[in-house]
């Protein structure tokens, strides 16, 4: 190797030495600076060592820890400097042509990105996610799981133990074993209000992620199949993975926080390319033809949980803007992810583009915060230097350099335990069948239970027919009156309405109920029993309840087949919904049959 050049009066520190002239090089030179943290000047080394070119540059991000393998590179591996050198002298070679990729790539300002803005931001939205989340569940935990309810979960704890013994403490986590009662419920309903208020107000949010963690992990544990949604096990995800991002102070003073972990920031942006890829690839190797031939919004409309009256109105457009419509859909799930990893420009345009579909499938759709908090998730590829274009630039003035203090040690533990599942999930998508490693399985299996590391796939498979379940009471077995859901369709001429970010799970899970047998749903049994019991928290969970004073002695449930009217057929008849009867779902019972 060539000995490095000396000079005779070295500086007292090092000293980098380039093109003032260059576009290029001033931008980047900026970059390098704050890289470096200022150790030096703009390189010449103390002891009058010089060198050049790319060997220059690793030999001065040396004084970074976490750069230093890079001149290490430089010295051992084969192959490395030379590629290094063929590298630099192209680019300098080129330097026009590199200042136009740099300003397309990451405009004005090369400077690494810092995500005060975008935490700030964040946190506060996932504050308002989660008083979303627990006083949507508040208003409907006791007609769901309370001790009136349809699965009392004051029932089902003592259940589970009898037949797993201790072991059911670690496969359902949550509170609820020290307390089932309905004064709990309400108990662990409010605190989550409570602290989702102080979240939002920027008060000890760490703590108060820590405490709406717990809270929603033990009221999802104890709300058995009624909060058992991707979204949920997605806000939980979420929630405790932001406990590494928060910062740990009792109040944020806007220019005095503690700075990013770099850690928390990759764990969440790597949660939303997860979502999101998984999303998209599952569709397309689940084996439902409609995602390839571009058919699935032929069905999804009107096929959706509760759709929305924009739903009813898009399902009238032409059929080729609904399969553009399936490959633009395809496009931002599978491809757009993959600039979350990219430089500012397109790492905002795919932030666009997730944000932009987000959107529209929340106003053709009700999916409660799902969507919400997907947006969310996207705040986070939002840097500093972009909200400072569009509000006052001195509002980011005093803010610190991305950098990793204590959370660093929390996170980087996270990452190493999470990191290999993960990858397993998300290469899972791609391959269904691919056997799991024995060594990943049994992680999984004991981390799934907390869930803080997860598998998703919305609309896997299409549904391509609509069922739906209208469940009809009787005093003396002749005249019949339908219950009538609050959100569900029923009324073919009522219009679909919009609930979101609300989520009325019973309403949720009638649609799931349609698609298999009364049998293959105990939950269903018990609420025909409740019904015929009267049991007044069951009864609020129904817009209307045709047996107000006493309950019905039968009880049956009719399934029929539904579908969206044209528009020809809604402007005859005012109806948005045509129906078929296609049998019984729960022949007639009374109370002493289903005891």
């Amino acid at each position: 190797m060539k000995a490095p050049l000396r000079v005779s009066n070295p500086p007292l520190k090092p000293l980098m030495i380039w093109d003032g002239e260059c576009h290029l090089c001033r931008r980047w030179i900026e970059r390098w600076r704050e890289i470096t943290e200022g150790q030096i000047d703009a390189f010449v080394e103390p002891d009058g060592k010089t060198f050049f070119a790319a060997e220059a540059v690793y030999r001065s991000l040396a004084c970074r820890s976490s750069r230093k393998w890079l001149p290490w590179c430089y010295d051992h591996v084969f192959g490395f400097a030379a590629i290094s050198e063929i590298g630099y002298s192209f680019i300098a070679r080129h330097r026009k042509s590199g200042s136009a990729v740099t300003r397309l790539l990451w405009g004005e300002d090369v400077c690494p990105p810092t995500y005060f803005w975008a935490r700030r931001w964040f946190l506060r939205a996932l504050g308002i996610i989660y008083l979303i989340a627990f006083v949507s569940l508040w208003v409907q935990v006791d007609g769901l799981i309370g001790r009136g309810g349809i699965s009392p979960i004051n029932q089902f704890l003592p259940a589970v133990h009898e037949q797993l013994g201790r072991q059911a403490y670690s496969l359902l986590p949550t509170l609820c074993w020290f307390n089932s009662t309905n004064t709990f419920l309400h108990f662990l309903c409010g605190g989550g209000v409570a602290f989702s208020l102080l979240l939002v107000l920027g008060i000890a949010p760490a703590i108060c992620l820590t405490a709406l963690f717990v809270s929603y992990l033990s009221l999802t544990i104890a709300g058995q199949t009624f909060l058992s949604f991707q979204w949920d096990i997605l806000l939980l995800e979420t929630g405790f993975l932001s406990i590494f991002l928060a910062p740990w102070q009792l109040w944020q003073k806007r220019g005095q926080e503690p700075p990013v972990s770099r850690a928390a920031l990759f764990l969440l942006k790597l949660l939303l390319f997860k979502l999101t890829v998984m999303s998209g690839v599952v569709k397309l190797t689940s084996g439902d033809d409609c995602w390839w031939n571009l058919t699935a919004l032929d069905y999804h409309y009107w096929s959706q949980p509760l759709p929305t009256m924009f739903g009813w109105w898009a399902d009238q457009s032409p059929e080729w803007f609904k399969h553009f419509s399936v490959a633009f859909c395809l496009i931002v799930e599978i491809i757009v992810p993959f600039l979350i990893w990219a430089p500012r420009r397109p790492r905002l345009i795919a932030a666009g583009l997730m944000i932009f579909l987000q959107v529209v499938i929340a106003i053709t759709g009700n999916y409660c915060f799902f969507n919400l908090l997907t947006i969310a998730l996207c705040l986070l590829l939002i840097d500093d230097g972009v909200a400072a274009s569009l509000r006052d630039a001195r509002t980011f003035r005093t803010a610190k350099r991305l950098q990793d203090r204590l959370s660093i040690y929390s996170a980087t533990v996270v990452i190493v335990v999470t990191l290999p599942i993960n990858a397993w999930l998300i290469f899972n998508a791609f391959r269904p069948a691919a056997q799991w490693p024995r060594q990943l399985a049994f992680a999984y299996e004991h981390l799934e239970p907390f869930r803080i590391v997860n598998g998703y796939g919305l609309f896997r498979v299409m549904t391509k027919d609509r069922r739906e379940i209208v469940i009809e009471g009787s005093a003396d077995g002749i005249e019949w009156l339908p219950y009538e859901f609050k959100w569900k369709p029923g009324d073919l001429k009522r219009a679909p309405g919009w609930c979101a970010p609300h989520q009325p799970r019973l309403d949720w899970q009638m649609w799931f109920g349609a698609l298999g047998t009364a049998q293959q749903n105990p939950w269903f049994i018990r609420l025909a029993i409740c019904l015929l019991e009267g049991k007044r928290d069951v009864r609020q969970l129904f817009a209307h309840d045709p047996f107000p004073n006493r309950p019905p002695r039968y009880v049956r449930a009719i399934l029929y087949r539904y579908r969206f009217t044209t528009a020809n057929e809604h402007g005859q008849t005012g109806a948005w919904w045509r129906r078929q009867e296609l049998g019984e779902y729960l022949p007639t019972v009374s109370l002493q049959d289903l005891r």
